[in-house]
């Protein structure tokens, strides 16, 4: 029989923990008055197929999100290895987020970054209250693939790449 250490509710050791397990990154745009605005998401996941369905978890504190949920199309772009800077510019609290970030919108709105494994056009499906966060399920509505575009992984803290076999 094997023994868990008790759980005391520390954010950090919380945090490291949760670092133990690897996530792709993604980035939610959209145009709002006729500006990008957009957001880096680590907490990305496929939610259902009929109906296409996936998630993002968006921080209580963020002062994005308001600003996105209200837009009819939202961009979701699953960010590829060599996108390091563009997440840490998506993740900047001040300044112009998209300085150095190439990104395509479609006639909707949505905000797709250039070199993305993967695009994803969906609007709002529902917001779930979770936590500190809110669960954000999104239905897709078309999407762009390139599977062999290797994503961007973030894994203990740091970004990540894959290893081919």
């Amino acid at each position: 029989m094997i023994d868990i250490d008790p759980f005391d509710h520390d954010a950090i050791r919380l945090r490291k923990a949760f670092g133990c397990f690897p996530s792709g990154v993604t980035a939610v745009c959209a145009t709002v008055d006729g500006e990008p605005v957009g957001m880096a998401a680590s907490s990305f996941t496929s939610v259902s197929v009929t109906p296409p369905l996936v998630s993002v978890c968006v921080q209580d504190t963020s002062e994005t999100w308001p600003r996105l949920r209200t837009r009819t199309r939202l961009g979701l772009s699953v960010l590829a290895e060599g996108h390091d800077e563009t997440c840490l510019s998506l993740s900047n609290k001040t300044g112009d987020r998209f300085a150095k970030v190439e990104w395509d919108q479609s006639v909707q709105g949505s905000i797709f970054v250039h070199g993305a494994s993967l695009w994803l056009d969906c609007s709002l499906h529902a917001e779930l209250p979770a936590g500190d966060h809110a669960i954000v399920v999104l239905e897709v509505h078309g999407l762009r693939a390139d599977p062999d575009t290797p994503p961007l992984v973030f894994h203990g803290s740091r970004f990540r790449r894959l290893a081919a076999l």
